[in-house]
């Protein structure tokens, strides 16, 4: 990609500490300071979530050494699917209450800190998981009920999970995804280490990658003002464009691996302005077949910006000039993308990974109900998402 919007050198290597949104440590090798966050929250007893692919990495033994050898003591819960579901939950809260801990640490990508959120937001109280849909209001707490402390240490570079409140959990009984949270959910804190991420397959670190841009992408193009998760949004985008395709191809360039950490959590604090179709979709497809969320996306968003096209045009303008690539009409920033797709070696469309021709109207039906939905910038009958998902499955891009 361009040389000519590379941010200077060291920037992404240089540890950091923000306190927007909420606290966050970033830089290589902050993984080994886990323990003294703990200290500083007065954590004790941590209870450490994973899923079941992570829980065999290097990291995992790391943390439950590092904490060992501050007297902390903790557990280990990795029984988490890929896409995170209602009975996991069940489980893990037991196994939360049975120890007798007194917090969570979510360690790895987007399921993990799904998991560990909704572990918190059930381990203290009496209401149920789905008490917490984020399309009802949010139940109250009762007195002296609180949410255990959760710090959240993101090992992929796409979900931007760590900052915020909300968690994605299937429901199996329905065959969807829901989002649950509560406002008075915000992790403690954040710790971004690149170093973490070194080594990620190729194909993770592009579906995770293509979900951080699908992030800033959707939120950048929902119809509201914010300007402040439209700023984040253009930046995260310029950032992935510049250092995406690098972090694929030199799997141990720590300047890249760290840039895309940053930018998959600045386009995490973006999606609080909302999200699109493509969201909606990945999560009825994701419910019902299990693939990685991301490589969803990626295969999905174009039939999605096809669809999108009359009202995200403007929009598009302005991303290919801040970007500076050329061109600026909503076929310039389509092509540009799929370019990236296809040297990505995202699958051309949805059949390729198993989703049959057949599935299209049960998935609509269930993409419409969806939350990112109502936000997405044009507003879609469920033949239009019919339409949308068929496109995705047979076309492609």
């Amino acid at each position: 990609m361009s040389e000519q919007f590379r941010d200077q050198p060291d920037d992404f290597l240089r540890r950091a500490d923000w306190t927007f949104p909420i606290p966050i440590a970033y830089g290589p090798g902050r993984f080994g300071e886990l323990p003294a966050h703990c200290e500083l929250l007065n954590l004790t007893n941590p209870l450490i979530v994973t899923d079941r692919g992570t829980s065999e990495l290097s990291f995992i033994s790391e943390a439950i050494k590092l904490l060992e050898s501050f007297g902390i003591r903790n557990s280990l819960f990795t029984a988490v699917n890929t896409n995170p579901t209602y009975n996991n939950i069940v489980r893990a809260t037991l196994a939360f209450q049975s120890g007798g801990h007194d917090s969570v640490i979510a360690i790895g990508g987007g399921s993990a800190m799904d998991a560990g959120k909704a572990v918190a937001l059930t381990a203290r109280g009496d209401l149920d998981l789905w008490a917490f849909d984020f399309d009802r209001d949010p139940p109250n707490l009762t007195t002296g009920s609180t949410f255990p402390p959760l710090l959240c240490v993101p090992t992929t570079s796409g979900t931007g999970a760590e900052t915020e409140s909300t968690a994605m959990i299937t429901d199996t009984n329905r065959a969807m995804k829901f989002c649950v949270w509560h406002p008075l959910l915000k992790p403690k804190l954040a710790l971004l280490d690149p170093e973490l991420t070194l080594g990620l397959p190729k194909n993770l670190t592009a579906w995770t990658g293509i979900d951080a841009l699908v992030h800033a992408l959707e939120s950048y193009c929902v119809p509201s003002t914010h300007p402040m998760c439209d700023g984040i949004a253009l930046h995260a985008l310029k950032i992935i464009w510049t250092w995406l395709p690098t972090a694929v191809n030199e799997p141990n360039n720590l300047e890249a691996r760290g840039a895309m950490q940053i930018a998959s959590c600045m386009a995490g604090v973006a999606f609080n302005k909302g999200l699109g179709l493509v969201h909606s979709i990945s999560h009825s497809i994701g419910a019902e077949y299990g693939q990685h969320h991301g490589l969803i996306n990626a295969i999905t968003l174009p039939a999605v910006l096809r669809f999108n096209e009359p009202a995200i045009s403007s929009k598009c303008a302005e991303i290919v000039s801040y970007l500076n690539v050329g061109g600026f009409e909503f076929g310039s920033l389509y092509y540009l993308i799929c370019g990236l797709l296809d040297e990505l070696e995202i699958p051309n469309s949805l059949s390729e990974i198993g989703v049959p021709s057949n599935a299209s109207r049960s998935l609509a039906i269930r993409a419409l109900n969806d939350s990112a939905t109502q936000t997405n910038p044009r507003g879609a009958s469920l033949e239009d998402l019919v339409k949308i998902i068929e496109e995705a499955i047979d076309l492609g891009r």
